[in-house]
């Protein structure tokens, strides 16, 4: 674990639970599918979290590209349901 700081551990896990906070939060007010676009980089985040805890060893680089998949899919599906979502506003 020493390839990250403590301070960095530290905002590396409290933005996984802030986001997760997050996601429960949007689906209680009501936007189940801004809640389900926003799980992609919630996985995003917990593949940089486990790579990192194991000092960034090459035998998960793997990982790294689960992380890189799950935050371009996070992305598209984040700006897929904000359209939804304004659309909908619109309407």
């Amino acid at each position: 674990m020493h390839a990250l700081s403590l301070g960095t551990w530290w905002i590396h896990i409290t933005s996984v639970l802030e986001w997760s906070l997050a996601i429960v939060l949007i689906q209680r007010r009501g936007e189940v599918g801004l809640a389900w676009a926003m799980l992609p980089a919630l996985v995003s985040a917990m593949a940089a979290c486990t790579w990192h805890l194991f000092d960034n060893s090459e035998s998960l680089r793997g990982l790294v590209v689960l992380q890189a998949s799950c935050t371009l899919l996070g992305n598209v599906a984040l700006a897929w349901a904000a359209l939804r979502m304004v659309r909908r506003q619109e309407a």
